[in-house]
C-alpha cells in the first residue's frame, strides 16, 4: 500500500512539474492584431496599406458584351464597321462578334511636403471573338483570325495569351488566340507633373464618349487608354487649369505619310493611296491645354503640334528624302450641366480642325481608311473607299499635308434615377491639296494619274470624303452598378468619286472578285448590347 501511494505522489508531482514547464513556454501576453485603417483622405474605398502611411484603393469592372453588324467588336485599329471581312459585306461577314473583359486598376497616394504622391495602374484580360478570313485559295478555303492575336489593339499594349499569331490552339477547332492581356493606364502624378500612359492633355473629358459606348466616333481626339506623356498641369483655383505636355505620337497618332509613287490602279481601290514612309521618332506631340471646370459645366481649349518625320524616297539612303513637315491641331471642348430639362441631364459637344495631324480628328478607335461594299443596280456590286493619311508626297517631292475637320456631340437625359438616353452624332470630312489630287486623278481631276489612267469608266475623280455618324443608347441601371445598355450606331461614307471600276487584278478584299463595280456612298449599322458591373 506504500508503495503504490509512493508511486501516485510520484507521478503528480511529475506532471504538475511537466505541466508548470508548459505554462512557463506560453507568452504572457497575445500580440495585437494590426487592422487595415480607412483613409478618408481622397474619398470611398481608400484603405492605408498596412504599416505605411500610403493610401491604396482597388477598383474595375466586368462587363460581356456582343457586337453586331462587326467583325471585331470596335477592337482592331479600324473603325471595324466599314473595313476588312465586314466591310465586304459577304459570306466572311459575322453576324455578331462577342466579348469579355475585367478591368482592374489600383490607385495609391502619399501626403507628402511637396504635395500628393500618386501612381494609377488600369490594365485589362479580354476575351474577343476572331472571324473568318478568305486565303486566296482556289477552293475557298478560309482560316480563323483571332481578333487580338496581335499586339495592335488601340489602346491598349496586348500580349496573347497563347503565343504569337492567330491559328487554332489544337489546329482543328478554331479555338484560336484570342484572349489577350492590355495595358491601359500606367502613370505617376507628382507636384503637377504627369510621367506615364495618361489619357492625352488633348483630349475632352469624355474622350471618345460625349455620351455613347460606341467606340467609332470621329470628330475629335481620343486617346481613351492612355498615351505615354509628360505633362505639367498648373492649378490657378476656381476649377481653372492649363496643361503642357509632351506626347509619345508612335502608337496611336500616325495615320501615315505616304509615299504616292507607290499607288497602282489596284491598291487604290483598296484605300491605299501609297507606300506608307513613317521614319523614326524625332519629337513627341507638343501639347497645350486650358481647362474651366466648374458648377454650370467645362469649357476646354486644346492645341497640338506634331512633326511629320519621313523615311526615304527609295529602299536606300542616297535615294534622298523630304524634309520634315509639322503638323498641327486645335480642338475646343463644352459641356453644359443643370439643363432644366431633367436632374443630371448633360450636353456634351467638341469641334476640331487638323493640318497634318489627323488623329486628333479621326482618332485611332475610328480609323481613317475606309472601304465598304454594297449593292447596285448597274454592276456587280457598289464600292465606297477612302483614305485621310497626315501627309503624301512623291517621288523627289516634299511632304503635302491632309487638312480635316470636324465635330462631334451628345444629349443625355435622365428618365429617372435608373434609365437614361443619349443621342449623339459625329461628322468629319478630309481635304486633300493639289499634289494628292493630281497624282490620284490628274490636273484638275479630269481624267489621268493613278485613278483616271487605271479606270476609264471613272466620271468624277476627288480623293475628298466625309463620315456622319449618328446614334442612341439606353442604359438600365436596376442595381448600383450594374447597367444593361443597347447602343445604335449609324456610319455613312461620303465619297466624291463616281463612275465605274473594272479592277485588273482581285480587289485586296476578302473574296472580291475582278468584276465591274459602281462608285458609291456606303452605309453601315451596329448594334452594341453590353453588360457592366463596376467595383
Amino acid at each position: 500500500m506504500k508503495l503504490v501511494k509512493s508511486l501516485l505522489l510520484g507521478s503528480a508531482a511529475g506532471l504538475i512539474a511537466v505541466g508548470g514547464a508548459q505554462a512557463a513556454d506560453l507568452p504572457v501576453k497575445a500580440k495585437a492584431v494590426e487592422y487595415v485603417k480607412i483613409c478618408s483622405l481622397y474619398g470611398a474605398g481608400f484603405y492605408y496599406i498596412p504599416g505605411t502611411d500610403t493610401c491604396i484603393k482597388l477598383g474595375g469592372y466586368l462587363r460581356a458584351e456582343v457586337a453586331l453588324g462587326t467583325n471585331s467588336d470596335f477592337t482592331l485599329n479600324q473603325n471595324v464597321s466599314t473595313q476588312g471581312a465586314n466591310g465586304a459585306r459577304n459570306r466572311l461577314t459575322n453576324y455578331y462578334t462577342a466579348r469579355a473583359r475585367e478591368d482592374l486598376n489600383i490607385d495609391t497616394r502619399t501626403a507628402t511636403e511637396y504635395g500628393v504622391v500618386r501612381t494609377f495602374f488600369d490594365g485589362v484580360f479580354s476575351w474577343t471573338t476572331g472571324n473568318y478570313v478568305g486565303t486566296g485559295s482556289a477552293t475557298g478555303t478560309t482560316a480563323y483570325s483571332g481578333a487580338l492575336a496581335t499586339a495592335t489593339t488601340p489602346g491598349a499594349t496586348t500580349t496573347s495569351l497563347f503565343g504569337s499569331g492567330g491559328g487554332s490552339v489544337n489546329g482543328t477547332d478554331g479555338n484560336t488566340s484570342a484572349g489577350s492581356l492590355g495595358v491601359y493606364y500606367a502613370f505617376i502624378q507628382f507636384a503637377g507633373f504627369t510621367m506615364g500612359k495618361a489619357v492625352s492633355q488633348f483630349d475632352a473629358p469624355w474622350t471618345n464618349y460625349p455620351g455613347n459606348n460606341f467606340d467609332g466616333l470621329v470628330g475629335g481626339s481620343g486617346t481613351v487608354t492612355g498615351i505615354n506623356q509628360f505633362s505639367y498641369t498648373a492649378d490657378f483655383g476656381q476649377g481653372i487649369t492649363a496643361a503642357i505636355s509632351l506626347e509619345d505620337p508612335t502608337s496611336y497618332m500616325q495615320a501615315g505619310n505616304l509615299n504616292m509613287s507607290g499607288a497602282t490602279a489596284s491598291s487604290v481601290l483598296g484605300a491605299s493611296y501609297g507606300s506608307n514612309a513613317i521614319g523614326g521618332s524625332r519629337s513627341p506631340n507638343i501639347v497645350g491645354q486650358v481647362r474651366v471646370d466648374q458648377a454650370w459645366g467645362l469649357f476646354q481649349a486644346s492645341v497640338a503640334a506634331k512633326d511629320n518625320h519621313v523615311a526615304y524616297y527609295g529602299a536606300t539612303e542616297p535615294t534622298g528624302h523630304p524634309d520634315d513637315k509639322w503638323g498641327w491641331a486645335v480642338q475646343l471642348a463644352l459641356s453644359i450641366k443643370n439643363i432644366p430639362t431633367g436632374a443630371g441631364d448633360v450636353i456634351n459637344i467638341q469641334g476640331v480642325y487638323t493640318d497634318g495631324a489627323t488623329r486628333y480628328n479621326f482618332q485611332n478607335l475610328a480609323g481613317s481608311t475606309y472601304v465598304m461594299f454594297g449593292g447596285s443596280s448597274t454592276a456587280y456590286q457598289s464600292l465606297g473607299y477612302a483614305s485621310a493619311p497626315d501627309t503624301v508626297f512623291i517621288t523627289g517631292s516634299s511632304q503635302e499635308t491632309v487638312k480635316t475637320w470636324g465635330f462631334r456631340g451628345a444629349y443625355t437625359h435622365n428618365w429617372d434615377p435608373y434609365w437614361n438616353t443619349a443621342i449623339y452624332g459625329a461628322y468629319a470630312q478630309a481635304q486633300f491639296g493639289t499634289l494628292a489630287k493630281t497624282t490620284l486623278c490628274g490636273a484638275g481631276g479630269a481624267g489621268g494619274g493613278v485613278i483616271g489612267a487605271g479606270f476609264a469608266g471613272v466620271t468624277s475623280c476627288n480623293p475628298d470624303f466625309a463620315i456622319a455618324q449618328a446614334g442612341i443608347i439606353t442604359r438600365w441601371t436596376p442595381v448600383k452598378n450594374l447597367t444593361f445598355s443597347a447602343d445604335l450606331a449609324w456610319t455613312h461614307l461620303d465619297q466624291k468619286y463616281a463612275g465605274t471600276v473594272t479592277p485588273a487584278a482581285l480587289v485586296p478584299v476578302p473574296a472580291k472578285p475582278v468584276a465591274t463595280y459602281e462608285l458609291k456612298d456606303q452605309n453601315s449599322v451596329v448594334l452594341l448590347l453590353r453588360a457592366q458591373r463596376n467595383w
